[in-house]
């Protein structure tokens, strides 16, 4: 399993457009094959950055059934407008305890 990190900042006024958006757009990203969980968090201190946590079975998951697929551009084209510049995108591992 490979969790994706993405931290996106959004144009200061547009966090409640975002995150309808997102409400639209979830289901693009997770009914895509090789798509664990998706999970969108909301900073308290900083109220215009969200992170979007997402399980994949591999980072090829992510990148050729996703991100290389109409999938990636039509969730891009619901959240995308209300970046406030691109995301920092990542992926990790476990690491065992």
């Amino acid at each position: 399993m490979v969790l994706e990190v993405a931290l996106i900042d959004v144009i200061p006024g547009q966090e409640d457009e975002f995150a309808a958006a997102y409400r639209t757009a979830h289901p693009v990203l997770a009914d895509t094959p090789g798509c664990r969980s998706v999970r969108m968090t909301r900073g308290v201190e900083s109220p215009t950055r969200f992170v979007l946590l997402v399980e994949w079975d591999s980072v090829e998951a992510h990148e050729v059934n996703f991100r290389q697929t109409d999938r990636f551009a039509r969730w891009r084209g619901l959240i995308g407008p209300h970046f406030a510049g691109p995301p920092l995108v990542e992926h990790f591992v476990d690491v065992p305890a």
